[in-house]
């Protein structure tokens, strides 16, 4: 999909968000790729809007990752993990990241999951996001 504007992407992950169903037995995770500046954040945004969140979404580049009470019939809790500073995925268990991956009740959202890539469940949503020549946002979704 090729977003021309924050308006079309805030449709694009509105559209995912309402496809997006809870896993049964783990957390569901969607790892979000793409060079800097391309808008990872920006869709973790959307989403966290979309899921009723008024706070202001950052990315939790320095912390690593942000927790979000959500009031929804699916998820209890929006996780945003910015993997950018990560070495690799021996740095995740200090998160306490097997208890998050483990409930059912979490959606996480991960900015650079390929730095923690063999801790990532082989089953998980990927948006891959880039710049088109015309510097619009290129989208490419696959869902589990």
């Amino acid at each position: 999909m090729i977003s021309h504007s924050n308006k079309e992407t805030n449709e694009i992950a509105k559209e995912f968000l309402v496809k997006l169903s809870p896993l049964e037995k783990s957390a569901t995770v969607v790892g979000l790729y793409g060079e800097l500046g391309t808008g990872k954040t920006t869709f973790t945004q959307f989403i966290a809007k979309e899921l009723g969140i008024k706070k202001k979404i950052n990315s939790p580049t320095f912390t690593i990752m942000k927790r979000y009470a959500l009031k929804n019939k699916n998820y209890k809790n929006l996780f945003h993990i910015d993997a950018y500073r990560l070495k690799n995925e021996k740095e995740l268990p200090h998160l306490g990241w097997e208890e998050i991956i483990e409930n059912k009740e979490h959606l996480i959202f991960i900015e650079w999951p390929e730095n923690i890539i063999k801790a990532m469940p082989k089953k998980h949503h990927q948006i891959h996001i880039s710049h088109t020549k015309e510097g619009h946002r290129k989208l490419e979704i696959k869902n589990i």
